[in-house]
């Protein structure tokens, strides 16, 4: 019952919000051409609900499209309308509807085009850090991490990646969870497997699965395709590299049964490294004498101003930070969730080189 008045009630705000912002929107286009209300309201609700009919099968791809790029729209839409509405209160002009719409339409339209960019121009991140007590040779290791690969973020993303990478010519290649948006339908059908497979590193290409492998309820088939394609994905597993570093790689804090990771800590013959998609416990990898932890999930918050969210949610959710002895690096993620748009945040993938020894 709970349940079903928390949905009532969240729905009834939803409804509120698009009728508010449907409102304003018609009369702008009203301003522009003649159109029946009643037509713009059944397009509006289409347009406001596309992403959930998206949700219906495959053959809906349209309407997760546009329902992607609306939620990009309703975030802005939700700030930039009320202070148009303002400024029509205090300032009276003929054809208001108009000029104001239009402004506002050139500033959506900036944010827009802005977010593209930075959501499909990806920046590589530098670090160099020394680390550990046990000396064993430099490592030069590739961090990526969230490139929900599926629709939008698709082949030629995923190439950008691949060509980055290879050009830094890694020891090992690190990725940290949320591969795929959901379902891995769209890596196979788009070919991604080939983009994939030329992704190369001295020691292998390593991954582990974020919470939306989880949503997507085909992990067996996730696990199948990026094995195929040359990436080792690790499940609550520890394995020694090369006979060089130890890799952990968590399942998602999603899988309430994943293990502690205490019952995956190895010898400390070697340096460790753990990769755990969601950044939620700094504590433990400490403890427990971590070397590098590697995560993602945040994306940095996407867009603005969301990054003051997670600011408060993680204790770091975005960057590099040295806690006692350990390292930890979260990345803002190469690809993005819905709207393939980022406002203070930008695609990113890390090239980190690690030297090892007491020296810090």
């Amino acid at each position: 019952m709970k349940q079903f008045v928390a949905i009532a009630g969240a729905l009834s705000i939803y409804m509120a919000l698009i009728g508010y912002l449907g409102w304003n929107t018609y009369f702008w286009v009203a301003s522009w051409i003649s159109l029946e209300p009643w037509l713009f309201a059944g397009l509006w609700a289409i347009i406001a609900f596309s992403f959930f009919i998206g949700r219906i099968g495959h053959n809906w791809l349209a309407f997760t499209v546009i329902g992607s790029y609306w939620f990009a729209f309703l975030q802005y839409a939700i700030v930039l309308f009320p202070v148009a509405n303002l400024v029509s209160v205090l300032v009276e002009w003929p054809r208001e509807a108009f000029y104001i719409g239009n402004a506002v339409a050139v500033i959506m339209l900036g944010i827009l085009l802005i977010g593209s960019y930075l959501a499909y121009s990806p920046a590589v991140r530098e670090l160099e850090i020394t680390v550990g007590d046990v000396p064993a040779e430099p490592l030069h290791v590739v961090v990526g991490s969230d490139f929900h690969l599926g629709v939008l973020s698709g082949k030629r993303h995923l190439k950008r990646f691949v060509d980055r990478a290879n050009a830094l010519k890694p020891d090992a290649v690190f990725l940290a969870g949320d591969l795929v948006d959901d379902d891995p339908v769209w890596y196979a059908r788009y070919g991604m497997q080939e983009e994939m497979e030329r992704l190369t590193a001295l020691f292998g290409v390593y991954g582990v699965l974020g919470n939306h492998e989880y949503y997507g309820r085909k992990i067996p088939l996730l696990v199948k395709v990026m094995e195929d394609s040359g990436v080792r994905i690790l499940r609550d597993e520890t394995i020694l590299v090369a006979e060089r570093f130890y890799l952990t790689g968590r399942e998602d804090r999603t899988n309430g049964k994943r293990h502690p990771l205490k019952t995956l800590e190895p010898k400390k013959d070697f340096p460790w490294i753990v990769m755990d998609h969601t950044p939620s416990d700094l504590k433990m990898p400490v403890q427990l004498g971590a070397d590098f932890h590697i995560s993602g999930h945040t994306h940095k918050g996407q867009m603005w101003p969301n990054g003051w969210i997670t600011k408060k949610v993680f204790e770091l959710d975005y960057g590099h930070r040295l806690i006692e002895k350990t390292h930890f690096l979260v990345s803002s993620g190469f690809g993005f969730w819905g709207p393939p748009i980022r406002i203070g945040s930008r695609s990113e993938l890390w090239s980190v080189k690690m030297k090892f020894g007491k020296e810090q």
